[in-house]
């Protein structure tokens, strides 16, 4: 018999906790949104994440800010 494993759905999580989770405050957060494509999902009024997706932004490297950008600071 073959055992059928089940994996629990990624809850959403809010942009408060993927401050939390990144260390920022949440004003980056909603400027990464903007700005620099941090994979995010409207849903109604409210902004949701999934952790992963967040966490491969980041080892992608579209986290970092680009030259011309500091430069406009």
């Amino acid at each position: 018999m073959r055992k059928v494993v089940k994996r629990m759905a990624e809850p959403w999580v809010s942009v408060d906790a993927v401050a939390s989770h990144l260390g920022v405050a949440r004003d980056s957060v909603y400027r990464w949104i903007e700005r620099r494509s941090l994979p995010a999902h409207r849903i109604g009024r409210l902004w949701k994440f999934k952790v992963s997706e967040v966490d491969d932004w980041v080892r992608t490297g579209d986290a970092n800010e680009t030259k011309e950008h500091q430069r406009k600071r």
